[in-house]
């Protein structure tokens, strides 16, 4: 892009003593012209995100969906109740997430929670319905039902400054806290509620009977709390394990 702009300037030389005011509009026209197109191709390069939904394609892990964290994004447009619809449908239903649940099934069958389930094959498919429904049902709580009924912002926006200690809280800080789409700042009730909306469903509707209780939506409430905790603080972290792992996404190794 430098080399265009010395290339414009030199061809906005005023061929003669007439022409000085024309020239330098030229001039200053064409430095305009590629300062935009600088701010347009640099912005945002080390973040593999889609800028026409502002949301990511990147993986945590190179595996499961983290589509709705974004790395150094500065000022980005809020998102439409379709955007946020869309980016969590694609999240919930891809292909990463039918051996994920399969995973979460098989532990949960090893320790025999929920024993109104069963054993064997049955109780392996009853417990792997209820792990991709608990998963699905939450998600679109969390990061799309609700976030547009209270205008909220469901993206998280990683820091990447400070140290270590400072990084956690922010990240863990993220749970209560979180962006409108106005860009202000206010208590996430897309979270707390929404996990306590989808932990509700999920106990009173398709769980055994003998766990239908409001201690043990309580206890599935902080479950699903702390777990989504902890994986925002890996979200926090992952672009640095990322650069430590050394490897180059295509969309970050990209030129203009």
């Amino acid at each position: 892009m430098a080399l265009f702009a010395s290339a414009a300037c030199a061809q906005q030389q005023p061929s003669s003593a007439n022409q000085p005011q024309t020239t330098t509009a030229q001039g200053s026209a064409q430095k305009q012209s590629n300062t935009a197109d600088q701010d347009k191709t640099g912005s945002n390069t080390n973040t593999p995100a889609d800028s026409t939904s502002g949301t990511s394609k990147d993986r945590l892990f190179y595996t499961l969906p983290n589509f709705l964290t974004l790395e150094n994004s500065g000022q980005v447009p809020p998102l439409t109740t379709k955007q946020k619809f869309g980016v969590v449908a694609r999240g919930s239903f891809d292909y990463v997430e039918i051996p994920w649940y399969g995973f979460l099934a098989g532990l949960s069958q090893a320790e025999n929670s929920e024993p109104g389930y069963g054993q064997g094959a049955q109780g392996y498919g009853k417990r792997y319905g209820a792990a991709a429904a608990d998963g699905t049902i939450e998600n679109f709580m969390t990061g799309a039902i609700l976030p547009s009924l209270l205008k909220e912002d469901p993206r998280f926006y990683q820091s990447s400054s400070g140290g270590f200690l400072h990084r956690t809280g922010y990240a863990v800080s993220r749970i209560f806290v979180t962006r409108t789409d106005r860009g202000t700042e206010e208590f996430n009730f897309s979270e707390i509620f929404g996990s306590a909306i989808s932990a509700s469903i999920s106990t009173y509707s398709y769980h055994p009977h003998a766990d239908k209780t409001l201690a043990n939506t309580a206890s599935v409430w902080g479950t699903q709390i702390g777990y989504d905790t902890i994986v925002i603080v890996v979200k926090e972290f992952w672009p640095d394990i990322r650069r430590m792992i050394g490897h180059k996404r295509p969309d970050e190794t990209a030129t203009p």
